[in-house]
């Protein structure tokens, strides 16, 4: 029987386009079939707290996936739309584990590890480069080579002149000593470096020097340090996976650098036992990681102007199809002093902010990258 010309065609391609049209249709109302427990998350009562047995030790027991504090007393300026997130389990994870940090003249390796499995990972990498470990106290987190003059690779590494010769028992004796404290961040270390010098054909003192005695170090100076510390990343990171762990030097791990400061569960400050310096640079840090614009800031006067909308209030909806992207505004002002020897950070409204953002809610989540 004669066919019509494209007949045959059309009806071969129709079975594929009614499948495409159920699998669009099916996709369009994907939506649907996914159940929304935002409401439930808001109106949730909270339950009892676990209680455990007399015979039980709680320091075995924690939360393997935290949930996020909420202040009963905000509760009623929650909305589906704008619950918290979940804490972020790889905060505590460095986007690189062995960083050399340099601020104001200082510099210093940061390792994401204890201050208790580094110790013994320095103390190889001392023996390796001939300086060996003449004195050490794990409390101070202090360690000091040896007399590095009569060694061909200790005396490379603090970059002292030629060979051991002589003469090299009249020249300037070098020893090399390395400070390890527990870093700002949580479960970090900050590893700093300096090479101290006798007089020359002078003896070196049979004692441990105090790093109080340390001055800032000059260019020369601080570029063997970065090189030195530089140098001792690369070996920690080549023998990560054989670290041992120091039970006398886990002992240094104090009082945490930062603290939150609160007033009937309500944050009120930050306290920092830093520096001036880098507690300004630890502030600047985590409110770029904690994506808040700095609108203005003003260092010698201590007080950052930061955008702290929520993101409800940043979208401008389907306006910002015919508008550039909006800029930041002052909503909060941040302000960082010194005060009895520690830094205080604290946080207030702008007059022109009628939003739902308040002051311990930037100082909670300032916190959270801060420590």
């Amino acid at each position: 029987m004669p066919v019509l010309s494209g007949t045959r065609k059309f009806f071969a391609f129709r079975p594929t386009v009614l499948a495409s049209g159920l699998l669009l249709a099916v996709a369009t109302a994907g939506c649907s079939f996914v159940d929304d427990r935002s409401e439930r998350y808001v109106d949730a009562k909270e339950g009892d707290a676990l209680t455990l047995p007399e015979t039980a030790d709680a320091s075995r027991f924690n939360e393997v996936m935290p949930i996020r504090r909420i202040n009963p007393a905000d509760a009623s300026k929650m909305y589906t739309s704008d619950i918290p997130q979940p804490p972020d389990m790889t905060s505590e994870i460095l986007e690189e584990n062995y960083v050399v940090e340099e601020l104001d003249g200082r510099a210093w390796l940061l390792v994401n590890d204890v201050p208790g499995r580094i110790w013994p990972a320095v103390t190889g990498y001392m023996n390796e480069q001939g300086l060996g470990v003449a004195y050490d106290n794990p409390q101070l987190g202090l360690l000091q080579s040896d007399v590095a003059n009569f060694s061909m690779r200790a005396r490379a590494l603090l970059e002292l002149s030629s060979a051991p010769t002589e003469a090299t028992t009249a020249e300037p004796r070098a020893v090399l000593q390395v400070r390890i404290a527990p870093g700002v961040r949580r479960k970090t270390t900050e590893i700093q470096v300096r090479k101290l010098t006798s007089e020359e054909g002078g003896s070196w003192p049979a004692e441990l020097i105090s790093w109080r005695g340390a001055t800032d170090p000059s260019t020369e100076e601080l570029s063997l340090q970065k090189r030195v510390l530089a140098d001792l990343g690369e070996f920690l990171k080549a023998r990560e996976e054989s670290k041992s762990f120091s039970r006398a030097a886990s002992g240094m791990v104090s009082k945490p650098l930062v603290k939150l400061v609160s007033e009937d569960d309500r944050a009120k400050a930050i306290s920092m036992d830093l520096d001036y310096g880098r507690a300004w640079a630890e502030v600047n840090r985590a409110l770029t990681e904690s994506d808040i614009a700095i609108v203005d800031l003003n260092r010698s006067e201590g007080w950052l102007f930061v955008d702290f909308r929520s993101a409800d209030e940043r979208d401008p909806g389907w306006f910002s199809w015919f508008s550039d992207k909006e800029k930041p505004r002052h909503t909060h002002t941040v302000t960082v002093d010194e005060l009895d020897g520690l830094v205080q950070v604290t946080a207030e409204t702008a007059e022109s902010y009628t939003g739902v953002q308040g002051d311990e809610d930037l100082l909670t989540q300032l916190f959270n990258y801060l420590y």
